[in-house]
């Protein structure tokens, strides 16, 4: 289907519903939490827990959050080593400010994320399916999205030291405010949208895909 001149479509991202009162609780695997505030240290197990309309703030080592469902939640300010979202369930999150380590997103089904000013050394999406995703003011130093298969995704004024992409299935992602230091597979950049500075950067990896070889 050929591409409107609306092409790429805005992510459709929202603010998470928060009420105005938030009671403090205490992490445990597979809790049930509804309008709680958590304060995280250490390492933090919270696999498989449901967590709607929370707030979590954390200096922690380890917060594992693998198989999770997440809906309206806030993570603010955080410093975490290794934040495990891994095989997740993911609605209405958002990320502002901080530190993370490695923030694992694999296997995850997200329906609205933003990340905003975080620093994370590494962001792997892979095998994750993903609507609506807003990325913005990040430095990320590996961004790794091997077979993601991801809808109305978009970087703003971020930057990347390496980008794996290899088996993306892309539909209105917008590249265009990812300053990427390198991707490794520009033939798996189909369904992305990129500057034409990003273009003319690729242009080897493309000709390398199509068997051309350039020579001066």
């Amino acid at each position: 289907m050929a591409r409107t001149t609306r092409s790429p479509a805005a992510p459709r991202v929202s603010p998470p519903d928060l009420p105005p009162q938030l009671d403090p609780a205490s992490p445990a695997r597979g809790a049930d939490l509804l309008a709680a505030r958590l304060d995280l240290t250490g390492t933090v197990d919270l696999a498989y827990a449901s967590l709607e309309q929370c707030t979590i703030s954390a200096d922690a080592e380890s917060v594992d959050l693998q198989g999770a469902t997440i809906i309206d939640a806030e993570i603010v300010g955080a410093r975490i080593a290794s934040l495990r979202l891994r095989d997740a369930s993911i609605r209405r999150l958002r990320v502002v400010g901080g530190r993370i380590g490695t923030l694992d997103l694999s296997g995850a089904r997200i329906d609205e994320l933003e990340i905003d000013d975080v620093r994370i050394d590494y962001l792997n999406l892979g095998g994750a399916r993903g609507v609506d995703l807003e990325i913005s003011n990040c430095g990320i130093r590996t961004l790794d999205m091997p077979q993601a298969e991801l809808t109305r995704v978009r970087f703003s004024e971020s930057i990347s030291d390496e980008v794996d992409p290899r088996g993306l299935r892309a539909k209105d992602v917008d590249l265009r405010g990812l300053d990427a230091r390198s991707f490794l597979d520009a033939n798996s950049l189909r369904g992305t949208t990129l500057s034409s500075f990003q273009v003319q950067q690729l242009a080897p990896l493309f000709a390398a895909g199509l068997g051309i070889q350039v020579r001066d």
